[in-house]
């Protein structure tokens, strides 16, 4: 008898990790992209009907990496009321999940949140064959028929074609209650922006914020390429109706002379088409290696000075609604246990990360 051990296989041996499916009986499925569904966190969705974070052919030249990282869906939402007791999706996505550090819920994932403006809780995840590029998958089931305000965040690191929405035939669809204000908060960044590595995509940083301030969010984080580039500042200033334009893009900068040079150029064609709009830079979190790396520490200290440099001498210019937050504090003092790689947080980081940098913005938002 061979002593080798099998393999373990949790999804065969735990019954709550089993994949389940609906099948087409009773279930109708409808299209997010129609009414009564809303869809928010893509700004160039009622032009181009793509789950898309930019446009698919902009008026300026992009870096090829920001382009297919636009494809990325990170903090889209698909929002809806219903009375439904059951819910499912179907997903076509455009690759699979192929990360060593973030979970394949996180990257391909869909989650959903139950509940009004300031009161979604989370209900569940996507469960599916992380091998596979198109999934279909039960959220819910077998509950109560009574009205409820559902909230689908979309994956953070892959690109979805198709998504449909799978309720019994019963079921009564409406539209979600609106924005407290039709103002949409744009936030330009890096991976941490975009999400990595959070286990699901309800907890990237800016899907918290979505939850506690009732606005729009337009996640436009881009891993290992936010570099503050002219383009995009072109492109994000063409975004309709901002409240907020807030900047998180230190982490990409390869050096502070590039930080020096495009930030105070990102603000000024920002704001030639936009005055007033309140602009928001943050400086990074704290890496974990930097208490054993003097020069990541010195390197940091030396980039927050030139951000809040940058953001005074725009104050003194007359500019009252640009304002500077120290990101170094948000991870807390126990920082190098809140991230997964000792730079990109786990959902422990992002909730803290919201939780210091949500009611700043809600001061902004409010003056």
């Amino acid at each position: 008898m061979s002593n080798q051990q099998q393999p373990v296989n949790a999804v065969q041996l735990d019954a709550n990790m089993r994949i389940q499916q609906s099948g087409d009986n009773h279930v109708n499925w409808y299209s997010p992209l129609e009414k009564p569904f809303h869809i928010a966190g893509f700004g160039w969705l009622h032009e181009e009907r793509r789950y898309r974070r930019l446009p698919a052919k902009p008026d300026w030249k992009i870096p090829e990496a920001v382009a297919q990282l636009a494809n990325c869906t990170a903090g889209g939402q698909i929002r809806f009321e219903t009375d439904a007791t059951s819910l499912s999706v179907k997903v076509k996505l455009t690759g699979t999940a192929n990360m060593y550090h973030m979970t394949a819920t996180g990257q391909c994932g869909f989650d959903c949140y139950i509940g009004g403006p300031g009161e979604q809780l989370y209900y569940g995840t996507t469960v599916y064959d992380h091998s596979l590029a198109e999934y279909e998958a039960i959220i819910f089931k077998d509950m109560e028929r009574e009205s409820r305000i559902i909230t689908l965040n979309f994956p953070l690191y892959q690109g979805v074609e198709e998504v449909w929405i799978g309720l019994e035939r019963e079921a009564q669809i409406a539209p979600p209650p609106a924005y407290e204000n039709s103002g949409k908060i744009i936030v330009y960044g890096t991976s941490i922006t975009q999400g990595g590595c959070a286990a699901r995509p309800g907890m990237a940083y800016t899907n918290i914020m979505s939850r506690r301030i009732n606005r729009e969010f337009l996640n436009l984080g881009f891993s290992g390429n936010g570099k503050g580039e002219p383009e995009l500042a072109h492109i994000l200033s063409d975004i309709p109706n901002p409240a907020c334009l807030i900047l998180d893009y230190e982490a990409n900068c390869v050096s502070t002379e590039l930080l020096q040079t495009t930030l105070p150029e990102f603000i000024s064609i920002y704001r030639d088409k936009h005055p007033l709009t309140p602009i928001l830079v943050i400086s990074r979190i704290t890496y974990a290696k930097e208490k054993f790396h003097d020069q990541m520490a010195k390197d940091r200290a030396e980039r927050k000075q030139v951000q809040l440099r940058t953001v005074e001498q725009q104050r003194e210019l007359g500019d009252a609604n640009i304002y500077f937050y120290d990101g170094s504090n948000l991870l807390g003092e126990d920082a190098h246990e809140c991230t997964v790689d000792g730079v990109h947080p786990t959902d422990l980081g992002f909730l803290r990360m919201a939780d210091g940098l949500t009611p700043v913005l809600q001061k902004i938002l409010a003056d």
